[in-house]
């Protein structure tokens, strides 16, 4: 909502007005939210009022131009080509002289333009930042202003507009009445409220008006002006408001009633009275019933919309549009006014039916002040008599009933209790009697003091203490709460999972991958592109009944589908060297599924109650995945590079497993979507935790990914938790280094081979680290040659160069016992 700031301090009264900025600070501190503040000062130079003396046609060009005379000043006129044609001669116009500049650094100058020396620019209300309105320039009201008077005064272009977000149970903020009474709230400044003017009484009703569904309309009140000049014009100063609040003027009538729309925060929609047959129904619309609407739109009514009809039929569909049939037009002099209060949840579903969202049924849908109705009604009725020469006839019609607003006790000490401080004495009563409560205090049964609060009737929304306690402490200023966070009892961190968990993601991102979060939904189709068979366990998902996405309405219970959707996403962008990872829970339905059981609010569930609850969840089971692509070392001046593959999957599948404090074995296996001959089964022990390795080829292919793409997938939760953490020895003897090259069949693993060596070799042998493999007619047809680099180091001692070589031989033993490994020559 975008309100000027001198509209809104107008019913303050402050002993020095406030800035734009210390106004916007204010809103933010109650709990308004501010979007921004547009200061219209940016015209300088000669801007002045200019009458249209005579235009020209110039028809010798593609599109019309008109070549006009425009008084500037007294006898000083000014040639000035245009090309708008909504003004006439006798107009009064505003003109950018040379010398001028407009927003934007827009400078204006005198130059040769369509045959015609142009001195000067006549404006639209965006040229001079009043509005993004660029459909004519401005027409000002006759006797507004004489030629060569400035208009920048005129128009007020050193005034600021608030652009406003009130949360939507705040629908009194949606008003320059509400919105002032906040201000008012917070600078402690009186505040007079415009919705509390007096209306007269009638006694005679203006037309019969029946409500078939009090649920419906709890009120609805009319009014009639008539004698109406349809050729009366807005004035100036109401224009003003209603463009610099973004509504383009229409016409007086239509004008008045979006003016005290803003101004009072309740809808009016102005009938032709003389359109109108016999009296006024308030209903639901029939099946097969159908209204014309003011954008020309025939639209077909539901059973649950609500519309006002009168002999003719439905005339308005109420609370969001009216009707073509009854429309005020340019000779309307029969003002017939309607002011109500509609059901905010009928509202809101005929706006989103018909997809005809309003400015009035914004506020509808948001409650609007029960009592406002026959004030507003007043005010526009006074607004129509006093610019457009009607007469207010003497009847009004007001039937129905609102509800009145309940009381609410409350301990007068609950808010201080609620944000931890001692607030002044008389501060909860003085802020509630502030926001419109009638208030008083007394003493409890148990001697306690209490206060009860009548809240006004435009605060719907206070209906409990919590309510009332939330106003007092936004008034008194969340920043006088205190942030102090009590200690945490010991034992209560993170567990041991979380820790590791952590652990975990820190060591991914440490080692070069980069932390995503996939969509946590997949088609079931990915499983076909992945190369699934039927019958796999993964295929069998948890589908959700309002997905996000139709064709994404199955819960992951892989993590690869989404990590290789994001590759795909990074891949299109350009990027081509990739290595993400993700931590997050897949979800596994039961074999047997259990019915959820229908537990109640009524208390907390008892241990039997929760338990029957965790055993009808899904399982989620936390797993990591990863997928690298493209290059894992950049090439550059010091070489090629070098692009991922498998084993840089199964590196960082050991990483994981370091970070959690196990070691991980690699085998291998065959399991879709990898590559049958490049996959290795990641085991604790002899139990299987996961997999890594390279992409099937197919796969690769079906996601458009580059070759050789390699992934990882382990599940976190399978993983053990071991509170076996060895110190790491340091040694300042030096190392003795070997090499051994040991040859074996070629379906036996070289982690097997490493295991069998690092046993053999005793407690001298440091580390080993597989650096070669060779297949090749010198070794034999099915055998392999692995070279490991061993390093040998004693604790206490300068190991020999011949107790080094005894470990190797030993460690190369092992081997032939166990594998029939052949020390290669």
């Amino acid at each position: 909502m975008r309100i000027p700031v001198t509209w809104l301090v107008e019913n303050l009264e402050f002993a020095e007005t406030p800035t734009p900025e210390q106004l916007a600070e204010a809103f933010v501190r109650i709990g308004i939210e501010v979007e921004d503040v547009h200061r219209l000062n940016g015209v300088t130079g000669p801007l002045v009022a200019g009458r249209v003396v005579e235009i020209e046609e110039l028809t010798e060009f593609k599109k019309p131009i008109r070549y006009c005379q425009v008084e500037v000043g007294p006898g000083e006129v000014s040639g000035i080509v245009c090309g708008a044609r909504n003004f006439r001669e006798g107009d009064t116009v505003v003109v950018a002289l040379p010398g001028a500049v407009l927003p934007g650094g827009f400078a204006i100058a005198a130059r040769k333009t369509y045959g015609r020396v142009s001195n000067g620019m006549i404006c639209s209300a965006r040229e001079v930042g009043l509005s993004d309105d660029h459909a004519g320039i401005m027409v000002l009201p006759s006797g507004t202003a004489q030629p060569g008077d400035d208009a920048v005064e005129l128009l007020g272009l050193g005034d600021t507009v608030i652009e406003v977000a009130p949360t939507p149970d705040r629908g009194y903020a949606f008003s320059v009445r509400g919105l002032a009474r906040e201000l008012a709230c917070a600078f402690d400044v009186p505040f007079r409220d415009p919705g509390l003017a007096e209306v007269p009484e009638t006694e005679v009703e203006e037309l019969p008006v029946a409500i078939e569904d009090p649920t419906a309309c709890s009120r609805f009140v009319a009014r009639r002006v008539t004698g109406v000049d349809p050729t009366a014009p807005t004035p100036w100063w109401m224009r003003r408001r209603l463009m610099l609040a973004g509504i383009r003027s229409i016409s007086l009538p239509v004008d008045v009633t979006n003016y005290v729309m803003l101004e009072l925060g309740q809808p009016l929609h102005a009938f032709d009275g003389a359109s109108v047959r016999g009296g006024l129904v308030v209903r639901r619309a029939a099946a097969g019933e159908k209204l014309t609407t003011l954008d020309d739109q025939v639209r077909a009514l539901d059973p649950d919309d609500v519309v006002i009809a009168d002999d003719s039929g439905v005339i308005s569909l109420a609370g969001v549009m009216g009707g073509a049939s009854t429309e005020v037009r340019d000779t309307s002099s029969d003002i017939l006014l309607e002011a109500a209060n509609w059901d905010p949840a009928s509202i809101a579903r005929t706006v989103r039916r018909h997809k005809l969202p309003s400015e009035a049924a914004k506020r509808f849908e948001r409650t609007v002040d029960p009592a406002l109705a026959p004030v507003a009604l007043e005010r526009a009725a006074r607004l129509l008599d006093m610019f457009a020469d009607g007469t207010i006839r003497p009847g009004r019609t007001d039937v129905g009933t609102p509800a009145q607003p309940r009381p609410v006790t409350m301990p007068i000490n609950l808010p201080d209790r609620v944000a931890g401080v001692n607030y002044a004495r008389g501060v909860t009563a003085r802020r509630l009697g502030q926001i419109g409560c009638q208030v008083e205090v007394g003493t409890g049964d148990d001697g306690s003091t209490l206060v009860t609060a009548v809240p006004p009737t435009w605060r719907a929304d206070l209906t409990q203490p919590a309510d009332l306690v939330e106003e007092v402490l936004r008034l008194e200023g969340y920043d006088t709460i205190p942030s102090i966070l009590p200690p945490a009892p010991a034992g209560r961190g993170l567990t041991e999972r979380q820790r590791r968990r952590r652990t975990v993601s820190r060591a991914l991102a440490e080692h070069g991958f980069v932390e995503v979060k996939p969509f946590p939904f997949v088609a079931p189709a990915v499983f076909d592109a992945l190369g699934l068979p039927e019958g796999d366990v993964r295929r069998n998902t948890v589908s959700v009944l309002n997905p996000l996405e139709a064709d994404k309405h199955a819960l992951a219970t892989t993590l690869v589908p989404g990590l290789l959707e994001t590759v795909q996403r990074n891949l299109a962008r350009g990027h081509r060297d990739l290595a993400v990872y993700t931590v997050a829970q897949v979800t596994l339905p039961r074999a047997q599924p259990v019915p959820v059981p229908d537990l109640g609010i009524g208390a907390r569930p008892s241990a039997e109650e929760l338990a029957s609850l965790e055993a009808a969840l899904p399982q989620q089971p936390v797993h990591v995945a990863a997928v690298l692509t493209g290059h894992r070392e950049q090439p550059g001046w010091w070489g090629k590079g070098r692009p991922a593959d498998w084993a840089d999957a199964v590196e960082a599948a050991r990483l994981v497993g370091r970070a959690y404090g196990v070691e991980l074995t690699a085998v291998a296996s065959d399991l879709a979507p990898w590559h049958p001959g490049r996959c290795a089964e990641l085991r604790v022990g002899d139990w299987p935790v996961g997999h890594a390795g390279e992409l099937h080829p197919k796969v690769v292919e079906a996601l458009g990914l580059p070759k050789r793409t390699a992934a990882l997938e382990l599940d976190l939760d399978a993983l053990p938790l071991t509170d076996h953490r060895p110190a790491p020895v340091v040694s300042a003897y030096p190392p003795v280094l070997l090499d051994v090259a040991v040859v074996v069949g070629a379906d036996v693993p070289a982690a097997r081979v490493e295991r069998v060596l690092r046993a053999g070799g005793g407690e001298l042998l440091e580390d080993i680290r597989l650096f070669d493999v060779y297949t090749g007619d010198q070794v034999g047809e099915g055998k392999r040659s692995l070279a490991y680099s061993l390093r040998f180091r004693a604790p206490d001692r300068t190991l020999t160069v011949e107790e080094a070589t005894a470990a190797r031989d030993a460690a190369v033993a092992a081997a032939a016992e166990r594998f029939g490994a052949v020390l290669r020559g």
